[in-house]
């Protein structure tokens, strides 16, 4: 039977994609159903019809998954940040553990995979220490903030993220009524014009800091003062920044920073280290498992204190300063230079001098480091963006022949080619462990331990130098040497 779009179909959902769409199939046609829990029979409306398969939108749940639950936010069909909240927890752990053994089946090749169990989240809502709210008009012309419709920029209005703190409504409402009095217009998209554009907030986890930074389509907003005193009056307040982007763009932040009050920065701890965060800085966005994710890197890393380790995408010096407490010494690597001030600044904070950041992409700075000035890495950890590594790296991290290496990812398909690569060259797949920083979300986080393949056997053989029958001449020794003996 051949579908079209505007089809209604009726679909038992067998499986779970990548992105956590429900897939079912009908006469043999798989569709892909955004909403649908593995379990749940369906009505699904074709809205996207390929040769054999096609997309579908939920229509009707007719019979509910065992594994089904209440979505806690209201807007969580609407909304492209929360793709699971429909699913139960637990389940939600089996379809992320599921997702990086099958991009290393497939994509990497491995088999029987060495996978410890997930770490899982204690607290599945408001963890998330950093929010980037859009700011705008909706059709009746009112001003909105919240977050974008999935695969979309039309604002979902929701100033109470379930994922985010409490502290971001009220900023927020804040900001609104400031904009609102002033007669202060939201940037549009189209048309290039209006002043705000974002908002953006950071929490301490820990400190209770609160920082603020406006990203705006202009220098400065309107009765600046007012709107200052405005947000101080929220507890813990501590940063309040302008961001400038001029840019007719879809990028967020700009590379201005201007301090309206308090200090640039905010301070936050995981574990014993704390970290200065500023507006600009990459900080991982759930503190409580950013410290169990960090410390399993810290086991795959083993380190008793004679170790030497490159930390490479080391941001804000996050991963690089947590393992500078049990290494010899740890070398970071990062593009922005901002964040390499930071990583400097907190490695100040907490007393550790037994680190160097460089500023730089890592394929170009380690192979530098070690070709031209012969650095060598006892470990390496490496935690790239979803991209994953660069090949020139890879070929560096195996020319360096580090003893292990600790790979963090937040995209375990580049990882299983990653991996693929390093493991064709000399070491292997030890442990694998995913870790669910992101709760309610497709993403999940992995951390991955290699180390050299040891040999299957090995054979003693007994040689003696000398004269006599049996013996090794040293003449032909030193004769062979001088032959194979490297040019200047």
């Amino acid at each position: 039977m051949e579908f079209r779009k505007n089809d209604l179909v009726t679909l038992e959902i067998e499986d779970c994609g990548i992105d956590g769409e429900g897939i079912g199939k009908a006469d043999g046609f798989t569709v892909f159903v955004k909403d649908a829990v593995i379990g749940d029979t369906v009505t699904a409306k074709i809205i996207k019809a390929k040769k054999n398969y096609g997309y579908g939108r939920l229509m009707e749940v007719l019979k509910p998954s065992p594994y089904r639950v209440e979505p806690k936010c209201e807007f969580a069909r609407q909304c492209g940040g929360c793709q699971l909240q429909a699913l139960s927890y637990d389940q939600q752990l089996v379809f992320k553990t599921n997702k990086v053994k099958g991009h290393l089946e497939r994509i990497g090749g491995f088999t029987d995979i060495p996978m410890e169990p997930i770490i899982g989240m204690d607290e599945l809502f408001h963890y998330r220490n950093k929010a980037q709210f859009p700011v705008g008009r909706n059709k009746e012309g009112k001003i909105v903030t919240g977050f974008y419709a999935g695969r979309t920029h039309n604002i979902i209005e929701n100033r109470d993220c379930a994922l985010g703190v409490a502290e971001n409504k009220e900023v927020l409402d804040r900001v609104i009524a400031h904009m609102e009095k002033y007669g202060i217009e939201p940037y549009n998209e189209a048309t290039g014009k209006g002043l705000v554009r974002h908002v953006l907030i950071r929490y301490g986890y820990f400190t209770k800091e609160v920082m603020v930074c406006l990203i705006l389509n202009g220098n400065k907003i309107p009765k600046e003062e007012q709107l200052v005193k405005s947000l101080c009056e929220i507890p813990g307040m501590t940063s309040i920044t302008i961001n400038v982007n001029k840019k007719h763009s879809n990028v967020i932040l700009g590379e201005e920073i201007r301090l309206l009050w308090g200090q640039e920065y905010i301070t936050d701890r995981i574990g014993d280290i704390s970290y200065q965060i500023a507006p600009l800085s990459f900080y991982q966005v759930n503190p409580m498992q950013t410290q169990k994710l960090y410390a399993k890197a810290l086991e795959y890393a083993d380190l008793h204190g004679e170790e030497t380790v490159w930390d490479l995408y080391c941001g804000i010096g996050t991963i690089s300063l947590f393992l500078a407490q049990k290494a010899k010494f740890v070398r970071g690597v990062e593009i922005v230079p901002a964040a390499i001030e930071n990583a400097k600044e907190n490695a100040k904070l907490n007393g550790l001098e037994n680190t160097e950041f460089f500023v730089g992409k890592a394929e170009e700075v380690l192979p530098r480091e070690y070709k031209k000035n012969g650095v060598y890495a006892d470990v390496i950890v490496v935690d790239p963006p979803r991209k994953g590594c660069d090949e020139t790296l890879l070929e560096t991290m195996v020319e360096m022949n580090p003893e292990r290496i600790v790979y963090v990812s937040c995209d375990s398909a580049t990882l299983a080619r990653d991996l693929k690569y390093l493991c064709e060259r000399g070491y292997e797949l030890r442990k694998v462990c995913p870790v669910d920083q992101f709760g309610m979300t497709v993403h999940v986080e992995t951390v991955v331990l290699l180390s050299h393949k040891k040999p299957d056997g090995h054979i003693n053989v007994k040689v003696e130098f000398g004269k006599g029958e049996g013996k090794v001449p040293l003449d032909n020794i030193a004769k062979r040497a001088e032959t194979y003996k490297p040019k200047e």
